[in-house]
Formats: structure tokens, C-alpha cells, sequence
């Protein structure tokens, strides 16, 4: 296994849409297998292909405290949704900034394990959140992308004190 590097905002690639995984073999079960190990060693709960910069419809999370959950995800989708919910959130590709999301309060997914075998889910709570968080990134959508647009706008002042280090 290996660690991957995160790409962080504003790299081009975490706007892209990704495309969907066609072949199932041990370079994917690879790819998931160093996804899991740089989500666990960023530290974070989710981790996404685009954030490391391919554009596979392929997602990793683990929000259990033990760090004994790994759900691994390939060409997932939300088949139904139901409720509302606002938390903060933050992203491995945007570190050091959180603010408060709107997500829906539960989730159904469906989606392919690494041997290609077809499973659904039910999720509520931080599953749930961070569930739709990385489904996102799989559409080139960041969750700074759903906030409104005076918080966008403070983001983008956020992101360019950055960039100058001030």
C-alpha cells in the first residue's frame, strides 16, 4: 500500500466529473487499498479518487471511532433521499476551512464493492453526511460549492489570505 498525495483547492481535477469504474481488477482493489491507507493517515473520514487526482467514480469512508468500518464504494448513487440537515463540514482538499453544509438527513446508496459485487445501503447521521460529501467530489461538486453565495464569496477571500500568506 501507499500514500497518495491530496490534491488540494483550487487543482482543476476536483472540478472534474468522474467517470465510471468499467473494470474490476487487482489495480482497482489496489487503488482502493492506498485510498483507505492516505484517509486514514490524512486523518480524515472520506476520501474520493478525484481528490487524488483520478477521475473514477470511486470513494472510500470509515467514520466509526475505532477506524474499523471501511466502506469502500465504486460507481455509488443515492437512490433515495429523505429529510434535511445542516452540519459543519470540512475537506481533506480544503484543509483548514469548515463551515455548515445543508445535506439530506438520510441516504439509500447503491454501489459496487472492489470485486464488483452490487450492494445498497441505508445511512443517517456523520455516515450519511459524509456519504453525499464524497459522492460530490465523484461530481466535481466541493462543499464549499453549497454554500451560499455571500459565504462563497468570504471563501474566496479565505482561500486568496492563503495563497498570499497573510
Amino acid at each position: 500500500m501507499a500514500l497518495l498525495d491530496i490534491k488540494i483547492y483550487p487543482d482543476p481535477i476536483l472540478k472534474q466529473k468522474a467517470e465510471d469504474v468499467t473494470v474490476f481488477d487487482q489495480k482497482l482493489e489496489k487503488l482502493l487499498d492506498d485510498m483507505a491507507q492516505t484517509m486514514y493517515a490524512a486523518p480524515g473520514v472520506g476520501l474520493a479518487a478525484p481528490q487524488i487526482g483520478i477521475c473514477q467514480r470511486v470513494a472510500v469512508v470509515d467514520v466509526s471511532e475505532d477506524r474499523n468500518d471501511l466502506i469502500h464504494l465504486v460507481n455509488p448513487e443515492i437512490i433515495l433521499r429523505e429529510g434535511k440537515k445542516s452540519g459543519e463540514e470540512g475537506c481533506l482538499s480544503i484543509p483548514e476551512y469548515r463551515d455548515t453544509v445543508e445535506r439530506s438527513a438520510s441516504i439509500s446508496v447503491r454501489a459496487f464493492d472492489k470485486k464488483g459485487k452490487q450492494f445498497e445501503f441505508d445511512a443517517t447521521d456523520l455516515l450519511s453526511v459524509c456519504v453525499q460529501h464524497e459522492l460530490d467530489h465523484l461530481d466535481g461538486v466541493l462543499f464549499v460549492d453549497r454554500l451560499s453565495r455571500l459565504k462563497r464569496e468570504l471563501f474566496k477571500k479565505w482561500v486568496q489570505k492563503q495563497i498570499d500568506g497573510s
